[in-house]
């Protein structure tokens, strides 16, 4: 079973990934701060906090963003559960990354 620490790894490996492809696709960015925008419409109260952080730091501009996706701290963890980044990953990019992270849980358990 999962524990929270491991959901950030996972959650971390995933934004690693969103990183690179915020630095090679300069649509990306742009697709993201959409994302964002529809979000803030009908994000739940709760989760209002988070995008609002998230709207702030994207004023910064896409390094700002990718320094806080990869940033280890409780504070970015929290924020990659509401990436708008998230999204710019396909399917199969999704599932090399975790197939990727899975084993190397597999090694760090053995």
């Amino acid at each position: 079973m999962a524990n929270h620490r491991s959901l950030d790894a996972r959650s971390l490996a995933l934004h690693e990934r969103v990183a690179r492809r915020l630095i090679e696709d300069q649509h990306a960015f742009a697709h993201a701060q959409s994302t964002l925008a529809r979000w803030r419409l009908h994000a739940d109260e709760r989760v209002q906090p988070y995008l609002a952080a998230w709207q702030a730091i994207m004023a910064e501009g896409v390094q700002a963003c990718i320094d806080t996706m990869l940033e280890d701290s409780e504070r970015a963890a929290a924020l990659r559960q509401a990436s708008p980044f998230a999204g710019l990953l396909s399917n199969a990019e999704r599932f090399d990354v975790l197939k990727a992270w899975r084993e190397e849980q597999s090694r760090a358990a053995s």
